[in-house]
């Protein structure tokens, strides 16, 4: 279990690091550059401490689609950038997806 617990910090400091990139500037603004870097760092350090337990499609799988989802819900919050039906759509079978691969993952 303490593998989701490694799992679910990754995807949060991946979705950090993602909404700060736009506030880097390129990388010119010292204060979000810092922040992005370091979430990215954190996030495959407990991306990699997960893979120990979880198989890496899986982990993948949830790392990848559940921070999908939480870039876009920030994004629209953040930068107003509301996705529109079909994006809305396609995160839904996101969601459908992350469980379905969650149920035959064989991970307790």
């Amino acid at each position: 279990m303490v593998a989701y617990l490694f799992l679910s910090i990754a995807i949060v400091t991946e979705v950090i690091g993602t909404i700060y990139l736009r506030d880097t500037d390129g990388f010119t603004r010292l204060t979000p550059s810092i922040i992005t870097a370091l979430s990215y760092a954190a996030s495959f350090y407990f991306i990699s401490l997960t893979l120990k337990q979880i198989p890496v499609a899986v982990s993948y799988a949830i790392w990848s689609g559940v921070g999908l989802i939480l870039i876009n819900i920030f994004a629209s919050i953040k930068y107003d950038q509301t996705p529109n039906t079909i994006t809305t759509v396609g995160m839904g079978f996101i969601i459908l997806g992350v469980v379905l691969v969650n149920f035959n993952s064989g991970v307790d």
